[in-house]
């Protein structure tokens, strides 16, 4: 499964889940507290909610919740990406353009704890911001432009033990 936060304002990440489910093969949802976390789905981080990925009896689900802002957001990428460094499971974190650090110390927790990660390269942000601090960090597993993140993306999982 996937998770993302956008930093957006609550109305308009539903609008954005809506549209990604429109235009993509998986189901694009904005989250919901309890939402579980499985193949063939995305789960957009609502504006003005912390998103956090738990395990449950049933799998991995997200948490939703009202709280203050980290790292200067809400949502934030770091409240995200810590909660993941936390399950053992294989996962991977891609890190793309943007303002400011949010996702920088999340994306080394991840790092540290075994996952693949990935920064978007300068020359493809519109803001290189929270991907190069992210890399000079050293949370970065591999800097890829933006045009080649998927294809990259996709060669890695076929490198993955099924």
């Amino acid at each position: 499964g996937i998770v993302i936060v956008q930093h957006m304002p609550p109305v308009f990440t539903k609008m954005y889940a809506d549209r990604l489910n429109r235009t993509c093969k998986m189901e694009v949802l904005e989250a919901q507290n309890g939402d579980l976390v499985q193949r063939g789905r995305a789960l957009v981080a609502p504006g003005d909610h912390q998103m956090r990925v738990k395990k449950g009896e049933n799998g991995y689900f997200v948490e939703v919740q009202k709280g203050p802002k980290v790292s200067g957001h809400c949502p934030s990428v770091d409240v995200l990406f810590d909660s993941v460094a936390k399950i053992d499971v294989p996962k991977i974190g891609i890190i793309l353009t943007g303002m400011g650090a949010d996702g920088a110390q999340g994306m080394l927790a991840m790092k540290k704890s075994g996952a693949y990660t990935i920064g978007q390269d300068e020359a493809s942000c519109v803001v290189y911001g929270m991907p190069k601090v992210a890399y000079e960090m050293g949370g970065v597993t591999k800097v890829v432009p933006l045009g080649k993140i998927a294809e990259h993306l996709i060669s890695v999982l076929n490198q993955e033990p099924k």
